[in-house]
């Protein structure tokens, strides 16, 4: 039997003995829904839910953003380095600008910033294109 009594505490269903209070917020298919369908519940809940995601990921860019680095730039950079040995400084400076800009991206520092030198070799351990 299904009966629908109007209690002091709200809406409560009564299903084979067994009672079920109402809920405001319900989630369907992972989707929070409200009796009015204002969809503000579940739009509070998504931002929360990635302003977390942002926090963790800010927490690690640094490490997340080295590590790509290094899979797509400076891999590419160590294959077959040994074939620049003797080349013009022309050939091996425009090598060590791409060097120096995947480090300022890593280290979220401009051209001109001091200390890019020291980020580049006692950070993250990465040797000039050319060792003079």
């Amino acid at each position: 039997m299904l009966k629908i009594p109007g209690g002091s505490g709200g809406l409560q269903l009564t299903l084979a003995g067994d009672h079920i209070a109402a809920s405001s917020v319900v989630r369907v298919l992972g989707v929070l829904l409200t009796s009015d369908m204002s969809m503000i519940k579940h739009a509070a809940a998504v931002s929360a839910k990635c302003f977390f995601q942002l926090g963790q990921l800010r927490r690690i860019r640094r490490s997340l953003v080295a590590t790509i680095v290094h899979a797509f730039v400076a891999s590419r950079m160590d294959y077959c380095g040994s074939l620049f040995v003797g080349t013009p400084k022309k050939t091996t400076d425009r090598l060590q600008r791409v060097l120096n800009a995947a480090v300022r991206l890593v280290s979220n520092t401009r051209k001109y910033d001091r200390g890019l030198t020291h980020i580049q070799r006692n950070v993250l351990h990465w040797l000039d294109v050319t060792d003079d």
